[in-house]
């Protein structure tokens, strides 16, 4: 008897301990499905003069969406028969802290539009995949608005940004498309980290270049570090093949997430852009 209610005692604290495992991966599960758009997005706000970082020349936009935001735009503008560069930063930071490449395009002679994402310095909303969309259309369409031909227009991303130049370019006309350390889909990043959650089901914003990518018909560039932690080298890699022969892959040996920052991924860009949208 003793025995029987001994093993009956082991069951039941075996079933309260399961109990207490499932009830904290349930509420991790929460709050990680809540707090997903914090951890995803990293703006610092900051929203200063473009003068202020060391830009002349640069005309800030107020551009309203289609859903009611203010958007902030940093513009330069360049005779009509110069390439111009549409850029979509990544998830950190702001427009303020891409300063060293707004002034290389400059440099080069390329009409610039640096978007600064809703939620980030100086525009208005909160960040999502679909509002980012929103308003990398709405810069598109007032730039072809302006007079700027489709086939001038170089979309250039970066990390997250990269998802939403491949999705834009999926939809518009444009001359080129340059990925700088892009993915195949950014719930495949997720699945890799937490592949103890079903991010697959629970994320929102899930970025997926994958299915876009193979109906672009310009010609694309990706440049990506074989030391990447943030975005895996091989979805890069794998990326490029989705995206078929018009695609040139760019190995950056030795090169972490950092690497998107450094003066030979800049000239090999601006090389790019001048041979793809030569006259």
């Amino acid at each position: 008897m003793a025995a029987k209610q001994h093993e009956v005692s082991l069951i039941t604290s075996a079933s309260k301990f399961l109990f207490v495992i499932i009830a904290l991966y349930c509420a991790v599960a929460v709050m990680m499905f809540l707090l997903q758009r914090q951890l995803l997005y990293h703006p610092s706000n900051v929203n200063p003069d473009p003068r202020n970082v060391g830009l002349n020349g640069v005309d800030v936009i107020s551009l309203e969406t289609s859903d009611g935001e203010n958007i902030i735009l940093w513009h330069a503008p360049a005779p009509r028969d110069r390439p111009y560069v549409l850029f979509f930063q990544g998830n950190g930071g702001e427009i303020a802290n891409r300063a060293d490449r707004f002034a290389a395009y400059q440099d080069a002679g390329f009409g610039v539009v640096f978007v600064s994402w809703r939620g980030y310095g100086g525009s208005s909303g909160s960040p999502s995949e679909t509002g980012f969309m929103t308003e990398a259309r709405a810069a598109y369409d007032w730039l072809r608005a302006t007079g700027i031909e489709a086939r001038k227009i170089a979309l250039v991303g970066e990390s997250l940004g990269t998802g939403v130049a491949v999705q834009l370019a999926a939809e518009q006309e444009v001359g080129a498309v340059l990925l700088g350390a892009p993915f195949t889909a950014a719930v495949d990043i997720a699945a890799r980290q937490y592949p103890w959650l079903p991010v697959r089901l629970l994320m929102k914003d899930q970025f997926r270049s994958r299915d876009y990518i193979d109906q672009i018909t310009a010609p694309i560039l990706i440049q990506h570090g074989t030391d990447d932690r943030v975005v895996p080298y091989d979805l890069g890699q794998e990326l490029s093949v989705l995206a078929g022969d018009h695609a040139t892959f760019i190995t950056v040996p030795n090169a972490g997430h950092q690497m998107l920052y450094g003066p030979e991924i800049l000239e090999r860009e601006i090389a790019f852009i001048q041979n793809a949208l030569s006259p």
